[in-house]
């Protein structure tokens, strides 16, 4: 997979719309990989950005979760 700027913005926004549709999702980085046929850098980078901007937030069990923080 390339990752353009464009492709990561389409990422992100696929990501988001998903825990938006499903605010109860719950998944691990290894979830989100297969999920969306990731590779394992281009998947912690998006998650470095979402859980930066405070759309997801990790959990102790290592799972990613909408940030109920974020400013809507």
């Amino acid at each position: 997979m390339t990752n353009s700027p464009d492709m990561t913005e389409s990422l992100l926004r696929l990501i988001q719309a998903e825990y938006l549709e499903m605010p109860g999702l719950q998944l691990t980085r290894e979830q989100m990989q297969r999920l969306w046929t990731l590779e394992t850098h281009v998947c912690e980078a998006l998650l470095d950005a979402l859980v930066a901007t405070k759309f997801l937030r990790k959990t102790p069990r290592e799972a990613y979760v909408l940030d109920r923080t974020r400013q809507l």
